[in-house]
């Protein structure tokens, strides 16, 4: 069927067939039509019902191995966040260490020197029965450092952080020694940290070789501005939850940085002790047994006779 025109612009339908049109096949009088070679295209395209488990094996091959190459890619960004991360936290404690003021200066070569003397020194523990040296007692190593301060003219004092516990942290208390200053020009109050066991507060025992790293570049005794310490607990409560996540292990509530930060800036008011005040040694009055008495001297109204006795 066609569409025909007439010269006065009418239009008519006309019908053609399809003779005229089909293409006969040289091997056969059957017409070759343009569907013939599309579908004849698929038909070589399909996969034969026998092939299709090995085609099926090749694609699940394909999906592990892009599966693989993506896990890999992932762990090799995941090795250098982590090794970027470590980098980082070493250059900002180990630049956090380094800076210091004229104050924090001054109280630390103080206290080094009355550590060495006292090192040397007879001094016995006065807080203990057994006599010990003076360096091996936390409580009165402490009490010495801070009197030996005071008698150089700092204000020096024994502060002791209390705090109740919480959803997130425990309740605790924490001993330490603290300078305040105020002879700056601006006339502000300056808080200088002694913390004699800085180092062990903040050891793991199954930490990760990046962390220990951070642990020895810390020092034994911290002696520093309070602000300085805040700096310093939070890189190393950082560091400590991302060592903790690395080996998949829970990190401890005394680990936290809310509960490290207790210690030493917590609220503290109504908390310190007078370095001057010492323990008094009561004179107490020698207590004596009956057995040490002499019955007959004391009573004189128990001497009886002697009796003979006869068997």
């Amino acid at each position: 069927m066609g569409i025909g025109a007439t010269l006065d612009g009418e239009f008519h339908l006309l019908l053609v067939t399809g003779r005229s049109s089909d293409k006969v096949d040289e091997f056969g009088d059957k017409p070759v039509t343009f569907a013939d070679p599309v579908f004849g295209f698929w038909e070589d395209v399909q996969v034969p019902i026998e092939n299709s488990d090995q085609f099926n094996n090749f694609l699940e091959d394909y999906d592990d191995e892009e599966e693989e190459e993506k896990e890999e890619y992932q762990n090799f960004c995941s090795v250098e966040m982590n090794k970027a991360y470590w980098e980082e936290q070493d250059k900002l404690l180990q630049a956090t260490i380094r800076r210091t003021s004229s104050i924090e200066t001054r109280v630390r070569q103080a206290t080094k020197e009355a550590l060495r003397e006292l090192n040397v020194s007879d001094i016995q523990c006065r807080c203990r029965r057994l006599a010990e040296p003076v360096k091996s007692c936390r409580n009165c190593l402490r009490r010495e450092i801070c009197n030996r301060l005071v008698n150089l003219g700092y204000n020096c004092a024994i502060c002791k952080s209390k705090w109740t516990s919480s959803s997130e942290i425990p309740s605790g208390e924490h001993t330490y020694l603290e300078v305040t200053d105020k002879s700056n020009s601006k006339g502000a109050e300056i808080k200088v940290v002694i913390e004699l066991n800085f180092r062990v507060e903040f050891e793991m025992a199954r930490a990760n070789e990046e962390y220990n790293r951070l642990i020895s570049r810390l020092p034994e005794v911290f002696i520093g501005k309070s602000e300085r310490l805040g700096v310093l607990i939070k890189i190393m409560c950082s560091a400590a939850k991302k060592c903790m996540k690395e080996k998949k292990m829970h990190l401890g509530p005394w680990r936290k940085h809310k509960y490290m930060q207790a210690k030493w800036l917590g609220n503290k008011s109504n908390n310190i002790i007078n370095s001057s005040i010492t323990p008094t040694l009561r004179h107490q009055k020698p207590k004596a047994s009956m057995l040490t008495f002499d019955l007959l001297e004391n009573i004189p109204s128990m001497h009886y006779a002697a009796v003979e006795v006869v068997v």
